[in-house]
């Protein structure tokens, strides 16, 4: 990920400065009456007592205190079928003003979306990690704001391992696959989950492309998804993993969080995991570790980093208010907490500094520290939303016995190229 800093700063002002001299007779101007925005909103507790509505109520709360005349309407959805809520409000004419995500760029190619600099404060906008604000970027002009990001690292039950007798975690896809059939030896119900499912197949999928020192781009970002190296890492899934009963028995029907609940009942050995694994394991008493994820010779080069998005729709004409909301929702006290609560990577310099410093956080200095090398979605392609509603539906296909990653791969990369050719 490119780091240029200086460079969205500069921008940053010089946009804000335009949008400021052409804002006259806004349509979203807060003085005239009171408004009403909409957020929509991902769900990322497990449960009523962590539910993300309660944040999102809490939080708009506290703003509309501070900014009477503004009001905030909050929906929130699982992560199944909160972009599909979006895009049928779009499609139907209704756009919230704002919504939390998995994808923006598709929205910001049909010129549904306000800018960044037209949103918010020069200190809001200067605020984002460079490599986040980079990746919020459509033909170099940020729509996509960075809400919450994440890495992925290996997690292993350390009870079953030390019980099949391994002494530590596998480096190499070998060791993977000899230390999956010790703990199939042993007894251990799934000794690799693997979630190809529907709920975020997209990150197993690229932390195995990585692995197999591939990925959905190639060097100069163009998608390389059906890649030599792609499809052999899912031949080698298929053949070698799956197909030996060393997984989950169907992975194109299970989903993340499915697998994170059999790791903390104990019934999965290892996974790859994000920060929010690690407060469900030991709520549920499950002793664990973390390690790189293991790659086809050695560690894998590089481990998948993921943002939620922020965006904010035209269609009703909040800007000015929007602009508010998200300005108080971007300070680093409510990012520090948000990211708290879940065990997530906050998205700012001075909410990351904080947590890099407090001792209390440590056990997410692992992720927060591979956070700026991570490789990321190209969530930046206008086709992105596209391919991962493709790729929920397929990629689980990869992995049967009868599988044909070649076949998958290759309509996936036809998929992205058509719209990529397309749009251009």
């Amino acid at each position: 990920m490119q780091r240029r800093q200086l460079g969205v700063i500069g921008a940053g002002v010089a946009a804000m400065l335009a949008s400021t001299l052409s804002a006259c007779g806004n349509s979203g101007s807060i003085g005239e009456g009171n408004v009403t925005i909409k957020l929509v909103a991902a769900e990322y507790g497990d449960r009523s007592g962590n539910s993300s509505k309660r944040y999102w109520d809490q939080l708009a709360g506290k703003f509309e205190f501070g900014n009477p005349g503004i009001s905030v309407d909050v929906d929130v959805y699982t992560w199944k079928e909160v972009d599909e809520k979006v895009a049928d409000m779009v499609k139907a004419g209704k756009a919230p003003d704002i919504a939390q995500i998995g994808s923006y760029a598709d929205y910001a190619a049909a010129g549904k979306l306000y800018r960044a600099d037209e949103l918010l404060s020069i200190p809001t906008q200067a605020a984002f990690i460079p490599a986040l604000a980079d990746a919020g970027k459509v033909q170099r002009i940020q729509y996509g704001l960075p809400f919450v990001a994440s890495t992925r690292v290996l997690f292993y039950n350390k009870e079953l391992l030390e019980e099949a007798g391994i002494p530590g975690p596998p480096k190499t896809w070998r060791e993977l696959q000899k230390d999956a059939e010790a703990l199939k030896q042993a007894g251990v119900r799934v000794p690799y989950a693997l979630p190809l499912g529907p709920e975020e197949p997209q990150a197993e999928t690229l932390n195995w492309m990585l692995s197999g020192e591939g990925g959905f781009n190639d060097e100069i970002g163009s998608y390389a998804i059906d890649s030599p190296e792609n499809i052999r890492t899912f031949e080698w899934l298929r053949d070698e993993f799956v197909g030996k009963g060393l997984t989950n028995p169907d992975p194109g029907a299970m989903n993340r969080q499915d697998a994170f609940a059999a790791f903390t009942r104990g019934d999965v050995a290892m996974l790859n995991g994000h920060p929010t694994l690690m407060q469900l394991a030991q709520e549920n008493g499950i002793r664990f570790g973390m390690a790189p994820l293991p790659g086809k010779d050695g560690q894998s080069r590089a481990t998948t980093g993921t943002a939620d998005w922020m965006m904010a729709f035209k269609q009703n004409g909040h800007r000015e208010a929007i602009g508010k909301f998200l300005d108080f929702a971007y300070s680093k006290k409510n990012v520090l907490e948000f990211a708290d609560q879940y065990d997530l990577l906050p998205v700012t310099n001075a909410a990351s500094e904080a947590m890099r410093a407090d001792v209390n956080n440590k056990d997410v200095w692992e992720f927060l520290d591979q956070l700026p090398t991570a490789e990321s979605y190209p969530v930046g392609k206008k086709s992105w939303g596209a391919v991962v509603s493709k790729l929920k539906s397929e990629i689980g296909g990869t992995v049967t016995k009868n599988g044909d990653p070649a076949s998958v791969l290759g309509d996936l990369q036809r998929e992205a190229e058509s719209i990529e050719n397309a749009a251009s």
